[in-house]
């Protein structure tokens, strides 16, 4: 399962530390503890979240390809068969839906919660993971 940390996780929603520790307060978000000792969220809870308040947060990784428009954000569904996947990603208040292979979802590591990028050339979305 993938979990992120209260920072990773203020930043992937655009918003601050102290609010994400608001909601985990609050009840809003639930969060557990790592083998540190750390708080951590669960990139499910994460994801569903997202759905609900997210704004679109930086892209680290922007400017390293000839592509313009991407939008980070959360892996929120997959719908796989053998041959075909379709991956919904929430970037912000944006909800973008890519079909793509499953052996591609496999390699990349695809999975509800995961932090993706998507990358929009003419009419095709691309999702790359961060490196």
């Amino acid at each position: 399962m993938t979990t992120y940390r209260i920072s990773e996780a203020a930043e992937l929603l655009g918003v601050s530390d102290d609010t994400v520790r608001r909601w985990v307060d609050s009840g809003a978000l639930a969060a557990s503890e790592d083998d540190a000792g750390r708080s951590v969220v669960a990139g499910t809870a994460l994801a569903a979240l997202a759905v609900e308040r997210a704004r679109t947060p930086d892209d680290p990784a922007a400017g390293s390809s000839s592509a313009r428009n991407r939008l980070p954000g959360l892996v929120t569904r997959i719908v796989s068969d053998t041959v075909m996947s379709q991956v919904e990603l929430q970037a912000g208040p944006f909800r973008l839906v890519s079909l793509m292979s499953t052996e591609a979802v496999t390699e990349l590591g695809l999975e509800v919660g995961s932090r993706a990028v998507a990358v929009v050339k003419a009419t095709t979305v691309l999702v790359e993971t961060p490196r």
